[in-house]
């Protein structure tokens, strides 16, 4: 009994009722691991677990969790300590556009793009949604706030694991590239400097510049801003958690272009297709790279 308490592996995935959370669940059970199944509605996430489970994949539990709310996240903290006293495995997935959609994402289907490249869904995928200085910050306070805040609560339990490791799921829009001041950009690849107070910093100028409508003019990116803004200063926050933790493996990883609500239905690959992108990173070797970005599993520069 000791031997199976020592191999069990324990794994929560964030945003896990659909899309690419819950093919992560999917794939990740169907390599043994017991997966705590995150979703802020308690119905979805029930119906999902239910789903996998009459697929065969019995270790996978739901629990509550909205990422914004502090005590949706303690009262996971208080279940993972109780339940298994440690965490192996945290994939990050939850997260919003930071936009308004101009049409219902269920309302698209993938005939619309049959025969369009990658460009032509991007401008197509521009021109469904409006951007707001609400749909920004809430953009913000989702992806990186919300994200930061169950790292840091579930920072223990990932410690008393003996490889803890965190995935953190970026986008190809979460490269530096995409910030045209040369300035900022520098600073943010600068991870032996940059700070946590540094980033919130940075945060509300963006925020500021959206409302006052200088974004381009400070060199912000335009279309997706805000989303674009979550995602590079994300991939920021866990380079700087990896050298504060270096007993950790924290790591970014993009999926890819994946048809799923959020893109409207427009992405080239499957939620399977992406979600083996992601899983690929949470199962690397032991002793593997940390503060890395993987870009469809593969390493690639945060640049």
């Amino acid at each position: 009994m000791e031997t199976c308490k020592i191999l069990l592996q324990i794994a929560v995935v964030t945003g896990g009722n659909k899309g690419i959370g819950l093919e992560v669940c999917r794939q990740l059970a169907g390599a043994g691991i017991t997966v705590v199944l995150t979703a802020r509605d308690e119905t979805r996430g029930a119906a999902a677990v239910e789903q996998l489970r009459e697929a065969g994949l019995s270790d996978v539990i739901f629990h509550q969790l909205d990422i914004t709310d502090a005590p949706s996240i303690a009262r996971l903290a208080d279940f993972l300590r109780t339940r298994f006293g440690k965490l192996d495995i945290l994939v990050n997935n939850a997260a919003i556009g930071g936009v308004e959609y101009v049409q219902d994402p269920s309302l698209t289907s993938e005939e619309k793009f049959s025969g369009m490249d990658m460009l032509q869904r991007f401008e197509w995928f521009a021109n469904a949604i409006l951007e707001t200085y609400d749909d920004a910050r809430e953009g913000l306070q989702t992806n990186y706030y919300g994200t930061k805040l169950v790292i840091e609560a579930l920072l223990p339990l990932l410690q008393a694991s003996s490889d803890g490791r965190i995935v953190n799921v970026s986008s190809g829009w979460g490269l530096l590239r995409l910030i045209n001041n040369e300035e900022l950009r520098q600073e943010l690849n600068d991870v032996e400097k940059l700070t946590e107070e540094r980033l919130d910093e940075i945060i509300n100028t963006f925020l500021n510049d959206f409302k006052a409508g200088k974004l381009e003019a400070r060199g912000w990116p335009v279309n997706f801003s805000a989303y674009k803004v979550s995602k590079v200063t994300m991939n920021a926050y866990s380079r700087v958690l990896a050298r504060r933790h270096p007993e950790l493996r924290i790591n970014c990883a993009h999926p890819g272009y994946v048809n799923t609500d959020m893109t409207v239905h427009s992405g080239l690959l499957t939620p399977e297709e992406g979600a083996s992108n992601l899983v690929k990173v949470a199962l690397l070797p032991e002793g593997g790279p940390t503060g890395a970005f993987f870009d469809h599993g593969q390493e690639a520069p945060f640049v």
